[in-house]
């Protein structure tokens, strides 16, 4: 009996011993896997949801904001420091956008920084102060994200080119994606009347995307930053408002529309909802992914500017 006990015992001990040793060499592989990918840091979480789409699972992109920042007039913590000593590769949209990344940049001088924005066809601001800079939205016409995807899959190839096969399947298989809801907002927005293709935002953020579907755009200032909302913007698009008797106006994720309650109060037009451009939605919102983020604004202007609400 005893010998029978002792048996067990020891049986049960080696398979206690196989199993874990089988997990933690499961488990030291895993991170030796992590730590072997190339590191893709974007800027901003719109860029880094591109970037992941591309890369997969053979690079891990990592953003430097958080969904729901404000971009424009973001300020580098030393937390983003350690990110970037990580990184293989930065990836940012350029245009003037991300100025606050110098000091990030000259911290890894040897990590190459990959501007994506790189060969869109630059629509400029043409009013305020910023009038005759580039408008830096482009991702926010499909046609142009193409040019992103492009970009992203050339560079993580010159990092990765093992991976080159996998890479340009899945940015192939990406862009068709894009290219389907390029169509399907093509046609969504064609329902909106000639008289009633207005669309009134905070930013100036929607220019691509007014200029791909033919529609007039309208905002309170150029590009988010301290001086936005005087009175005299205020003024001119209350204005329009009136004189085009515009039904709904709309404001992005990232900003407070309290400025746009003003026109609202002084006209008759309402708000039409919350418009996403400068980063995605956390997991569970509308835009946890450019893709989203397109459908959600086509959906949101139509029903603001159509009374479907």
């Amino acid at each position: 009996m005893k010998r029978t006990i002792l048996l067990t015992v020891a049986v049960l001990a080696v398979l206690t011993f196989v199993i874990f040793s089988s997990n933690d060499s499961t488990d030291k592989d895993q991170l030796s896997e992590s730590a072997s990918k190339p590191v893709a840091l974007s800027t901003f979480t719109i860029i880094s949801d591109m970037v992941g789409e591309v890369g997969g699972t053979k690079i891990e992109a990592i953003s430097l904001t958080k969904p729901g920042a404000e971009i424009h007039g973001y300020q580098p913590t030393p937390d983003d420091l350690v990110q970037a000593s990580r990184a293989s590769v930065i990836f940012e949209n350029g245009m003037n956008l991300e100025l606050w990344t110098e000091k990030l940049k000259a911290s890894i001088p040897d990590v190459p920084v990959i501007t994506v924005s790189e060969g869109v066809q630059v629509i400029d601001i043409s009013e305020d102060a910023y009038a005759g800079k580039p408008n830096p939205h482009a991702w926010m016409s499909p046609e142009q994200g193409l040019v992103y995807i492009e970009n992203i899959r050339r560079e993580l190839t010159a990092i990765a080119p093992e991976h080159a096969e996998y890479f340009a399947n899945n940015a192939a298989a990406y862009s068709d994606r894009i290219k389907a809801v390029d169509a399907r907002l093509e046609s969504a927005l064609a329902v909106l009347p000639e008289n009633n293709r207005v669309l009134v935002t905070c930013e100036g953020a929607f220019s691509y995307l007014a200029n791909d579907y033919g529609l007039e755009e309208v905002y309170l200032w150029a590009i988010n930053s301290d001086s936005m909302g005087s009175p005299q913007q205020v003024a001119r698009v209350i204005e329009t408002v009136r004189e085009k008797q515009i039904p709904a106006v709309f404001c992005e994720s990232t900003v407070e529309p309290r400025i746009l309650q003003e026109v609202i109060a002084a006209t008759d037009t309402r708000l039409g909802g919350v418009l996403y451009v400068d980063s995605l939605s956390p997991a569970d919102g509308p835009a946890a992914t450019y893709i989203d983020l397109l459908e959600h604004t086509a959906d949101t202007i139509i029903s603001g500017l159509t009374n479907n609400q």
